[in-house]
């Protein structure tokens, strides 16, 4: 092997019309440009693949098990990031909730929590938030599609157009109970670590370990009742008050919902969200305020109904209404941004968005 160039050849490096044997080095704009290149050429790879994960190549059957899959795929992009994303609104109001006279409103509370504890304390609760809502809304969107179609054949097409609402109430209740299920653990560490200073815990798996090895995993669902008190009504309103103001929508528009752009319908689906998640926020807000105080002040031997009964002897009904204001707010948009990203997901991979009537029965 030659490692150096020999006479010959460095001569004829200097010869114009003889061969090279030194290689020109690229410039370095035609190095960037090679790069650029590369760069885009392993995104548009990248993008690729997980396209073809996410996204199928074939048309979907409507409420076939594949349909199903994507639902509850949806579901988790829809309730898991927007929950985590309002978790410094969240984590005043549940302190709030706890102790009233703690800040004086959000913006105090902001302030007070990145002077006392640093910045990074607004996000207190942020992973369990996440995993927790992840897994709901799982089950959320997924059995509530389920559901809303098993309960819609049970009862024959014509009666499910004719009480259209009746079937998303009890669908939509069906499918809360069981993503509740997979909440509860999470909502307890959640509530746990954002009502008590110093934090409960530094993370949700390091919560889940002290709350079983302190109470156990049934300590895990000591608030799954009230939990279920909040979140099933909310869950109803929210389905029920969604699907039947897209359809009200709908039907005020000059066109078809099938006429108008993807972009169009799921600014419908946001719409429609909103409105109904303010209505959820005054239903589910009383329950709200008990989950927060339960984990907070619950003794280990008390039974739920009694510390229920001791906790309002306290604060009164005016109590069950303490930061009803900032959570329609929280809910109101989140709700919005729950449905226009379940909508937004379905469309892309090739499922309707909202405004339909209950499934046909399959024959």
């Amino acid at each position: 092997m030659v490692f150096f160039p020999t006479a010959s050849q460095l001569q004829a490096s200097f010869n114009p019309n003889g061969a090279r044997y030194w290689v020109k080095a690229p410039s370095v704009e035609e190095a960037k440009d090679k790069t650029v290149s590369a760069l885009k050429k392993a995104e548009q790879v990248v993008a690729a693949d997980v396209a073809k994960i996410v996204k199928p190549n074939h048309s979907i059957p409507l409420y076939s098990s594949e349909y199903y899959k994507y639902c509850t795929l949806g579901g988790i992009l829809a309730c898991g990031p927007t929950h985590a994303s309002v978790t410094p609104l969240d984590l005043v109001k549940c302190r709030l909730q706890v102790d009233p006279k703690l800040y004086r409103g959000n913006m105090d509370g902001w302030r007070t929590i990145i002077r006392t504890e640093g910045a990074s304390a607004i996000f207190t609760g942020f992973g369990a938030t996440l995993i927790g809502y992840s897994l709901q809304g799982a089950g959320k969107y997924g059995l509530y599609e389920y559901f809303k179609k098993k309960y819609s054949d049970l009862v024959g097409e014509a009666n499910a157009i004719k009480y259209k609402t009746g079937v998303y109430l009890i669908a939509s209740a069906s499918a809360e109970f069981f993503a509740d299920l997979m909440l509860c653990p999470y909502e307890m560490i959640k509530v746990k670590t954002q009502t008590t200073m110093p934090p409960f815990a530094k993370g949700p798996f390091d919560g889940f370990s002290k709350y079983v090895a302190s109470e156990g995993y049934a300590g895990l669902y000591k608030g799954l009742v009230p939990l279920w008190a909040r979140q099933i009504p909310y869950t109803m309103v929210k389905f029920a008050t969604f699907e039947n103001t897209v359809l009200a929508i709908y039907s005020l528009l000059p066109k078809k919902k099938e006429e108008y752009s993807l972009i169009a319908q799921t600014g419908v689906s946001f719409l429609g969200g909103y409105i109904a998640g303010v209505f959820c926020a005054i239903v589910s807000h009383p329950a709200d305020v008990m989950v927060s105080k339960i984990n907070k002040e619950k003794l280990p031997t008390e039974g739920t109904g009694e510390c229920l009964s001791r906790i309002y002897a306290k604060i009164g009904f005016s109590g069950l209404w303490t930061g009803l204001g900032t959570r329609i707010i929280m809910v109101g948009t989140l709700t919005g941004l729950q449905w226009l990203i379940y909508d937004s997901f379905k469309a892309y991979v090739g499922l309707p968005t909202a405004g339909s009537a209950p499934p046909a029965e399959q024959k």
